[in-house]
Parts: structure tokens; C-alpha cells; sequence
């Protein structure tokens, strides 16, 4: 189990409030922020700790969210909005599709890896629901309306969006000190990042897994794929089960401290940095671990469902995706095109939400049992 080192975001933040030249605060910080940059671009993932994310704001989450995926899936359908992309609401089990099933070039990706760094290999689409809450202020105009519709509220949960909005609020406040110290640390502007978020369309994104339906060693909840937006985040969860793969290759599964978050590098932030930080890949599944904390938490009588926090936080979708500052002149930057980052995020949902489509057949070699 590996453990990335934990970047404490404390003296940061309160260099931030009481510090009046910012030349200051980027001096004094400067090595913590190179230490963020080269996590990011070496393994995909960093690990924080942020005062103002709390272990209680994460169990009062989770708690809610138990609750919900517990109830039955009529009542959960009511949420289910396919005609916007499930871009709100819930999307059910069996919808969202790896792409590592269908698309070539991962499929080779993940065929060059040595035999202990292959992937779990789905049979299909994904057994896991996912619910598409978005939060903060939204463009007054855009080009994407389609992709920007309005919440939707499930009805008998009055704490729904206090409670949603709260710990998404605070989780991308966290983003957004992460992405500030990055563009530091790989010697951009500060502002680099950050002013392309401005009223991007930051995703609340819990997922629920059935592990008293799908609790099986080797169950692959979430196939291997990166994330198509800038960066994620992710509260600790009361199962593990997560791997990603480090920038040479290496599979690893992570664990996340108590009270701390992990972040992992999207495919924006890739395109931002002309290839030089990698989407993060990553899968979750089932694993020893994961069986035993099943069999504690039904010892306990407690939820059986494993529940992600998640916010996927964005470049706004009116903004141009294209390699900032020297990244422009990196060796793959030719590759990353300037494209606004609606059309791309449109075109990866085009591709991932097969709904009435019959998935190709995935051209992987099986890992060894």
C-alpha cells in the first residue's frame, strides 16, 4: 500500500491571509510549491491536508449519501437525466463505460505494462451509480448551455443541498490552493490556472457501489481511465480500493490518511502543461482489503454501500484548453491543440456514455490469475 507524501496546505493558506506582498509568499513557499508541481507531474496524485476539509465534513457527507444509494432504484431513477449526459442528477449502474474497452490507444498502453502493472480487465460497463451535483456561480453566457442545466433535487432529503454544497465548496476551495501552488511550482503565473476555473462547472460527483451486490475480490468498479477535467478530488472513503499508475508504470494502491484529501492530475491539466503532467490513470475494484473492511462493516451493521466524495473540479467550458507559458515549446506540445474546454469535454462524454450502443470488444491481454 503506498502513501504519498502528505503536502500540509496550513502554512500556505495562512501566508496567504496575512502576508501583503504576494512576491513574499511565493518566496517563502516556493519549495513546497515545487514539491506540488513534481508530485503531480511524477505520479498523477498528491495527498493534502486543509484545515478548513474536516473528517466531520466528510462523515456527514458520506453518512447522506449512504442514506440515498440505500434507497430503492425506482426512487433513484427519478434523478436520471440522460438527456444532458447525466451531466446532473444520477446516472444509474451499467451506463458509464471504461473507455480502456474500447479505445485503442489505452488498450496498447495498458498491454506495454509489465505483468504486475496490468489493469483489471471489466467485463462491461461500470457496476457503480454515480450522482452529478454542480455547484458555484455559473456563466451569465456560454456556449455550452446544454452542458450547464439546472440541479436536481431528490425528494425526503432537506439537508441535500447544504450538505452538497458545503463540502463541494469547501473541497474545490482546496483545488484551487493546490492549482495556485502548482502554477507556482512549475514557474507559471499564479493565476494561471485558477483565472481559467473562474465559474467553471465544478462537479460534486459522489459514486455508490453495492457491495452487498458486488462485493466479489476482483469486482471492477471503475475500469482504468483518467479523468477528462483538470483535477479531482476525493474525501477518504470507508473502503479502499483504489490504484493508480505512476508516470514509469508502476501500479500501486493508495492510502489515503485520516482528515487528509487526494488529488489526481485530469486531462485538462494535461493539456495545460502540453503533456509534460500526465492524466493520472486509475481504477478501483475489489480488493483483500476491500472484502475484509465488507466484512467488518456488516459485523457492525453498518451501510454496505462504498461511497466516493468526489468533485471534479474544471476549466470553464468557455475557455481556451492549449499549453501555457514555456509548456507551449514542451516536445508533445504540438499534440494539445488550443480547443475550448466544453467542445473537448463534449466530445470525451460522446464517447464514455455509450447509452444504446453496443460496447466493442476489448482487445487486452488478461492478467494472470
Amino acid at each position: 500500500m503506498m502513501e504519498l507524501p502528505v503536502v500540509d496546505l496550513e502554512g500556505y493558506l495562512g501566508a496567504r491571509e496575512l502576508e501583503v506582498d504576494e512576491g513574499e509568499v511565493e518566496a517563502k513557499f516556493k519549495k513546497l510549491c515545487e514539491e506540488v508541481a513534481s508530485c503531480l507531474r511524477d505520479t498523477g496524485a498528491l495527498v493534502i491536508r486543509d484545515p478548513r476539509c474536516t473528517t466531520e465534513d466528510n462523515d456527514r457527507f458520506l453518512d447522506m449519501m449512504e442514506k440515498y444509494w440505500g434507497q430503492s432504484e425506482n426512487f433513484k431513477r427519478q434523478q436520471e437525466r440522460p438527456e444532458v449526459f447525466y451531466q446532473v442528477g444520477v446516472t444509474p449502474e451499467g451506463i458509464e463505460t471504461p473507455r480502456c474497452l474500447f479505445d485503442e490507444s489505452l488498450q496498447e498502453r495498458m498491454n506495454e505494462l509489465s505483468e504486475d502493472a496490468r489493469p483489471h480487465v471489466p467485463s462491461g460497463a461500470d457496476p457503480k451509480w454515480r450522482f452529478m451535483w454542480r455547484f458555484g456561480p455559473r456563466p451569465s453566457s456560454t456556449r455550452f448551455q446544454e452542458l450547464s442545466s439546472d440541479p436536481v433535487i431528490p425528494e425526503g432529503f432537506p439537508e441535500w443541498q447544504d450538505t452538497l454544497n458545503s463540502w463541494g465548496r469547501k473541497m474545490i476551495s482546496a483545488v484551487e490552493v493546490v492549482a495556485e501552488m502548482a502554477a507556482i511550482g512549475f514557474g507559471l503565473p499564479k493565476a494561471a490556472f485558477t483565472s481559467l476555473m473562474k465559474e467553471g462547472p465544478h462537479i460534486l460527483a459522489p459514486t455508490g457501489c453495492d457491495l452487498s451486490k458486488y462485493g466479489k475480490k476482483d469486482t471492477v468498479f471503475a475500469g482504468y481511465h483518467y479523468d477528462l477535467n483538470f483535477l479531482t478530488i476525493h474525501g477518504r472513503s470507508r473502503f479502499p480500493g483504489l490504484y493508480i499508475w505512476l508516470k514509469d508504470g508502476r501500479k500501486v494502491p493508495v492510502s489515503v490518511p485520516p482528515g487528509c484529501l487526494l488529488l489526481q492530475a485530469g486531462k485538462e491539466l494535461e493539456w495545460l502543461t502540453g503533456g509534460e503532467c500526465s492524466a493520472g490513470m486509475h481504477e478501483v475494484v475489489v480488493t483483500d482489503k476491500t472484502v475484509q473492511a465488507i466484512e467488518a462493516a456488516r459485523k457492525a451493521g453498518r451501510s454496505l454501500w462504498r461511497v466516493s466524495s468526489t468533485v471534479f473540479g474544471h476549466i470553464a467550458y468557455d475557455a481556451m484548453l492549449q499549453p501555457l507559458g514555456h509548456f507551449a515549446t514542451a516536445p508533445r506540445a504540438h499534440l494539445y491543440k488550443p480547443t475550448f474546454a466544453g467542445d473537448y469535454v463534449r466530445s470525451e462524454l460522446s464517447v464514455i456514455k455509450l447509452k444504446g450502443r453496443k460496447t466493442p470488444g476489448a482487445q487486452i491481454t488478461p492478467r494472470s490469475p
